[in-house]
C-alpha cells in the first residue's frame, strides 16, 4: 500500500510546487521586423537598419504598421530641420535556434556640415508606442515620445527572464548631440524596472495607483547567460532600503496618451496593491542614468520574458 501511494503523493508535492509560466506577447524575442531608411544627405546618405520586436510583414518598404506587438526599443527614426537620422542601439542577436535581444550604449558621432556631434544612446526595450518619428519637440525628453505600457489585468507572482551584461567600469559621459561630451561622477548599470498600475483619465490627466513593483540594477558583468532570473513582484509600498530602480513613485517620469490625443505624465498618487492592474510597464535597458548619459561599451542581452504565477 505504501509503494502505491508514495508515487501519488510525489505527484501531488510536485504539482503543489509546479511553476506555472505564461511569455508576455513576444517575449520570446524570436519575431523581428526591419525597416530600411536613408538617412538626410547631409548626415551621409546612407540607409540604415532599424530594427523592431514585431513581425516581419508589419514594414511594408520603409513604412511600419504597428500589429499587436506591444514592444518598443530605443531605436529611433527622426525627422528634424527636413532631415532624416536612425539612432540604433539595440539589434536581434543569435541564441540557439533562435534570438535574443542585444541592448547598447555607446557614443554615437554625428557629421553635419562639416561639424562633428556626439550623442549617448542607450540601448532599451519597453512596454509602449514611440513616436514615429521622432521629432524635435521630443528633443529635450525623449519620455514624452512614449506612450508608456500596455494593457494587462493579471496579478503574477513574478518577472522571469534569461539574461547577461557586460557593465564597464570606466567613465560616464553626458552628450546630448552636442560638440562636447561632459565627464560624470559615478559608475553606471543595466535596469530592470516592472511596474503594474491602476489607472484612469480626469479632466485630461491620467493617474495611477502603483498596484505592484519589481526592479533591479544589473551592476556587474555576467559569465555567459543567467537564465530563469526572477524577479517577485511586491504589492505594496517597498522598504526604504530597497535598492531597486522603481523603488518610488514616479510623477513626472512616464507619459501615456490621453483621450483627447494630449501626451500627459502618468501621476501616480499612492501604492494600492489591493487593486486589479489595468496597466503594465516593463523597461529593460544597458544603462541606469537619465537621458544621453550613462557608460558607453555598457551591453545587456534579454531573452524568454515572462511572467510566474
Amino acid at each position: 500500500m505504501k509503494k502505491f501511494l508514495l508515487p501519488i503523493i510525489l505527484c501531488l508535492a510536485l504539482g503543489v510546487r509546479a511553476q506555472n509560466y505564461e511569455f508576455l506577447p513576444y517575449g520570446n524575442m524570436d519575431s523581428w521586423a526591419v525597416r530600411n531608411i536613408k538617412e538626410a544627405g547631409l548626415l551621409g546618405g546612407k540607409t540604415k537598419q532599424l530594427y523592431m520586436i514585431a513581425r516581419r510583414e508589419s514594414v511594408d518598404g520603409d513604412r511600419y504598421k504597428r500589429g499587436d506587438s506591444p514592444w518598443s526599443t530605443s531605436n529611433a527614426y527622426a525627422h528634424a530641420l527636413g532631415a532624416n537620422k536612425v539612432s540604433v542601439s539595440v539589434t536581434p542577436e543569435r541564441r540557439g535556434s533562435g534570438y535574443c535581444c542585444r541592448m547598447e550604449t555607446r557614443l554615437d558621432t554625428i557629421s553635419a556640415a562639416g561639424v562633428k556631434l556626439y550623442a549617448l544612446v542607450t540601448g532599451s526595450v519597453y512596454t509602449g508606442i514611440l513616436a514615429d518619428p521622432v521629432t524635435m519637440k521630443h528633443s529635450g525628453d525623449p519620455n514624452s515620445a512614449i506612450d508608456s505600457g500596455m494593457p494587462f489585468t493579471k496579478r503574477p507572482k513574478a518577472f522571469v527572464f534569461d539574461y547577461k551584461a557586460h557593465i564597464e567600469q570606466g567613465q560616464m559621459v553626458r552628450a546630448n548631440a552636442s560638440r562636447h561630451v561632459h565627464k560624470l561622477e559615478g559608475r553606471d548599470a543595466g535596469m530592470v524596472i516592472v511596474i503594474l498600475q491602476h489607472r484612469w483619465e480626469e479632466d485630461g490627466h491620467i493617474y495611477a495607483y502603483r498596484v505592484g513593483t519589481a526592479g533591479e540594477y544589473l551592476g556587474r558583468s555576467t559569465n555567459g547567460w543567467v537564465t530563469n532570473h526572477s524577479l517577485p513582484i511586491e504589492y505594496k509600498e517597498p522598504s526604504s532600503s530597497a535598492k531597486h530602480p522603481c523603488a518610488k513613485l514616479f510623477t513626472n517620469r512616464y507619459k501615456a496618451l490621453n483621450s483627447k490625443g494630449k501626451m500627459v505624465h502618468i501621476e501616480e498618487l499612492g501604492w494600492r496593491g489591493d487593486l486589479a492592474p489595468t496597466h503594465l510597464i516593463v523597461q529593460i535597458s544597458s544603462s541606469c542614468q537619465k537621458p544621453f548619459s550613462g557608460c558607453p561599451g555598457n551591453v545587456v542581452w534579454c531573452d524568454n520574458l515572462r511572467m510566474e504565477y
